[in-house]
């Protein structure tokens, strides 16, 4: 019973026992954000293998700092914020950006995969969606466009649309005001929605 128990335990509750010195409960943290801080990393590195290395810097970073988490958020808005972070300054650091991919780790197409959030986002932007492109297509040009945005445009679009976090929540990982947040979002939208008109115009000539 008490091993399931912990399992139940909330953030802030592990939180406490790794102060404690109980560093091997910081694996349950792990365990329960690992998947989307890969994902977060992987969107704004662009690159798969990266992102493993990248949230494993980030874990560590925010075991090693554990000690400064002051709830004044909760903990996996504290995370986010270290390994968006980490994601930025790799990206800053690579002499050459790395195109993202639409397939799975196993290299297969993902029909639902989340870079598909970013197609109705986009499109809401305007009342002329690019319905001449297949889904895959459409989506497919929309992460080249992610691919060339600035490195606040980038995260804000993968924060809001692709993890789905609300406008207080990126606010928080970004440190930046809500309106901010709105404001680059609109900004990063219409830049995709751009590229992407510019495309189907392309292929209409």
């Amino acid at each position: 019973m008490a091993a399931v128990a912990a399992l139940t335990l909330d953030d802030e509750a592990i939180v406490e026992r790794v102060r404690e010195g109980d560093t091997d409960a910081f694996g349950r943290l792990v365990t329960r954000y690992q998947d989307r801080v890969v994902n977060a990393c992987w969107r704004i590195c662009g690159n798969a293998e990266d992102a493993q290395d990248l949230a494993q810097e980030a874990f560590l970073h925010a075991l090693q700092a554990i000690d400064s988490f002051q709830r004044r958020s909760r903990f996996y808005t504290w995370l986010f914020r270290i390994a968006v972070n980490v994601a930025i300054s790799h990206r800053r650091k690579q002499a050459k950006g790395v195109a993202l991919s639409l397939h799975g780790h196993d290299g297969e197409w993902r029909g639902d995969h989340q870079a598909a959030k970013l197609v109705g986002r986009v499109s809401n932007e305007t009342d002329d969606p690019p319905a001449k492109l297949s889904a895959q297509e459409t989506e497919r040009r929309l992460l080249q466009g992610l691919e060339q945005l600035d490195n606040d445009h980038r995260a804000i679009i993968v924060l809001r649309d692709i993890e789905g976090m609300d406008y207080h929540q990126v606010s928080e990982i970004l440190d930046v005001p809500i309106g901010t947040v709105k404001s680059r979002l609109h900004r990063a939208r219409m830049e995709l929605r751009e590229r992407l008109k510019g495309e189907v115009d392309g292929m209409e000539n």
